[in-house]
């Protein structure tokens, strides 16, 4: 008996734009504190642009471009370079905050320099940027998991390719929440540094180097007002010199 002959599933690109929300068209209620909407629209220029490149390689019926386009690493590989860029601008901002206030105080050069952000903390604060993607990352293996079964999907499959599409728009909503959940975090970063930015404002220059310079001198003149004024005895060198 002959096999039926199956016939793959033409893929079709839903259309991301409307699930990626705020991340598109954003919504605050006050803008963050540092400028981020270069970021926010090269992420979702990055989406629509997979998106549009997917449905030129499914009109040509490469369904493994299709799905390696939007599959798990494109998504994924926007989305930290997103945070990687965030990262950096907050870190910046930083330390030219505190250099601002160092400078303002005439704190020296080499002591404002060593409170500047390590290498460690600005990775700290790039972990802390993607901390909320948990439920993007969540969405990219739902949607891997979809692309696995579409990949082979026949047209009697509806179902599947459903799924997938359904995949790629929870995908894209979910890294709407991402976003949103960065922006929530970039708002406690600041928070986080303003007391070191404080501490830095408040630093003023120690005065024990002026109480050491001053006070031996200070003694000096007033014992030699003394002696000149006859109210003690010079020492014999003092009254050769001064022809007492």
């Amino acid at each position: 008996m002959t096999a039926p002959l199956k016939i793959p599933m033409p893929l079709r690109v839903p259309e991301l734009a409307p699930s990626l929300g705020r991340l598109l068209v954003p919504r605050r209620l006050a803008e963050p504190w540092i400028p981020l909407d270069d970021i926010r629209e090269e992420l979702a220029s990055r989406v629509i642009e997979l998106a549009g490149e997917a449905r030129g390689a499914a009109a040509q019926e490469r369904r493994d471009v299709v799905l390696d386009v939007l599959g798990r690493r494109a998504w994924l590989g926007a989305w930290e370079h997103a945070v990687r860029r965030t990262a950096e601008r907050v870190a910046r901002a930083l330390d030219e905050s505190i250099e601002r206030a160092a400078r303002r105080v005439r704190m020296p050069r080499r002591q404002w320099r060593r409170r500047l952000l390590t290498a460690g903390e600005r990775r700290a604060i790039g972990a802390r940027l993607g901390s909320g993607a948990e439920r993007f990352v969540a969405a990219l293996d739902a949607l891997a998991a979809a692309a696995a079964r579409v990949r082979d999907a026949s047209v009697l499959d509806k179902d599947i390719h459903a799924a997938w599409q359904d995949g790629l728009r929870g995908a894209a909503r979910r890294l709407e929440a991402a976003w949103l959940a960065l922006e929530d975090e970039l708002a406690l970063e600041a928070r986080r540094w303003a007391p070191e930015i404080e501490a830095v404002a408040l630093w003023r220059p120690p005065l024990w180097p002026v109480v050491a310079l001053w006070a031996p001198l200070t003694l000096a003149i007033m014992w030699l007002g003394l002696v000149l004024g006859g109210y003690l005895s010079a020492p014999a060198w003092v009254a050769a010199r001064l022809g007492f």
